[in-house]
């Protein structure tokens, strides 16, 4: 599962995190992601239309295109129905791991301590999402759990900033990180594409810098 994760992240180690408030913000804000090396997006599903927004910017083009804060298996089929590449949980839910596993859709389950990341490592996964990263105590934090579970790697979310996210690419371990300062609601809201594509490509250049 790590292989097709790194495929979707393509070595730029950034990942948007998306909360789109109308439908048709979605394919502008994917070609300004694109304009700014994003290889992939996760568009959250705390929104009415996040289904429809997933089904958007997958037939669009562009960044693969993933769903975040997926609850439940319910959410899980819809985003795979929708063209989800992969699939983000703010926890384990060994139920909808299950179900992204049967579509062989990649998922990602968050993971706040070495237990729930040990139930994730025997649900067979070797990627996890730390959540919320930044006030869990940030990447002293992830330092911790690389140490005893060298199998593991992580995408740290959750309270990310320009400022922070250098410190967690700077772990092994550490897969890519997600963010939402790359993109945010008010972004999308007002159309500033322009700064979306601004932003990430700051973030893609010291990502991989």
């Amino acid at each position: 599962m790590t292989g097709v994760l790194d495929s979707v992240v393509s070595g730029t180690r950034i990942v948007p995190v998306l909360t789109v408030p109308r439908p048709e913000t979605a394919a502008p804000a994917a070609d300004a992601l694109a304009a700014g090396g994003a290889r992939c997006a996760e568009v959250t599903f705390r929104t009415p239309d996040a289904e429809r927004v997933l089904k958007v910017m997958a037939a669009h083009g562009g960044p693969a295109v993933g769903a975040g804060t997926v609850l439940t298996v319910e959410q899980a089929e819809r985003a795979v129905a929708a063209g989800a590449r992969f699939v983000v949980s703010p926890g384990f839910d060994g139920e909808a791991v299950r179900t992204c596993a049967r579509a062989g859709v990649p998922v990602v389950p968050g993971v706040g301590t070495a237990t729930e990341l040990m139930r994730a490592l025997r649900a067979g996964l070797d990627t996890v999402k730390l959540f919320r990263a930044e006030p869990l105590g940030g990447a002293a934090l992830l330092r911790a759990p690389a140490a005893p579970f060298p199998q593991a790697r992580f995408v740290p979310t959750g309270g990310i900033a320009p400022r922070t996210a250098p410190g967690h690419l700077a772990i092994p371990a550490v897969l890519a990180v997600g963010g939402s300062w790359m993109s945010t609601a008010g972004h999308l809201d007002r159309g500033d594409y322009d700064g979306t594509r601004r932003l990430t490509a700051r973030a893609v250049e010291r990502s991989t810098g």
